[in-house]
């Protein structure tokens, strides 16, 4: 039977949230790295995918999202495609103006595993509302689905994000848990969307600080 799996990911626990006064002296405030919290999580997901037979990562061009697709990247020895899709939602109530991120060049030199050859989906405009967010999200699983068919792919994004990706192709949008690094596993059968997992955490040693 012909099979395509799609497994989706937050981003594990960043450091503003541990930390709140970070924000008030970063070079980019809107793009936090990982705390030591989320670096556990992060491997904890990486372990938990290392036998799964993933062959293509996408992340959202955040510095935690990229720290989180790295640790299962070298796991798995797959390049991460970095994909502006799938950037947080570009809510004005978050941020003044589109928030600005880690440098493409700086994030190359601090993480190998990234594909520089990889040629992005889209490129969201700010502002943006929850249905822009979820039309955009819906659009990147539907190209990435028909582009890599009877494949296993990996997405790294944002909670959001995530949910916009499920409801993309499960329109009567069941409810997820999108808490950090947890798993939604979608499963294509004989032209069939179906979920497999909801955001499950079992794999996670710890879920909070």
């Amino acid at each position: 039977m012909k099979t395509q799996t799609i497994w989706l990911a937050r981003h594990g626990y960043r450091l503003d949230f541990a930390q709140p006064s970070w924000f008030e002296t970063a070079t980019y405030p809107y793009d936090p790295p990982l705390a030591n919290l989320g670096e556990h999580q992060a491997q904890d997901l990486a372990n938990r995918l290392r036998q799964e037979q993933i062959s293509q990562i996408f992340c959202s061009p955040y510095l935690r999202a990229v720290q989180t697709g790295t640790r299962v990247a070298q796991n798995l020895n797959q390049p991460i495609k970095l994909e502006p899709g799938l950037r947080e939602w570009l809510n004005p109530a978050w941020s003044p103006s589109l928030p600005s991120l880690t440098p493409r060049a700086a994030l190359i030199g601090a993480y190998p595993q990234i594909d520089q050859t990889y040629q992005p989906l889209c490129e969201p405009a700010y502002p943006e509302s929850e249905g822009e967010l979820y039309h955009r999200t819906a659009r990147v699983i539907q190209i990435l689905s028909d582009r890599y068919p009877e494949q296993q792919i990996l997405i790294i994004t944002h909670a959001m994000a995530i949910q916009g990706l499920t409801w993309g192709i499960l329109p009567h949008r069941p409810p997820i848990n999108t808490s950090c690094c947890a798993l939604v596993k979608l499963v294509k059968e004989r032209d069939q969307w179906h979920l497999d997992l909801a955001g499950d955490t079992s794999h996670l040693r710890m879920l909070t600080p």
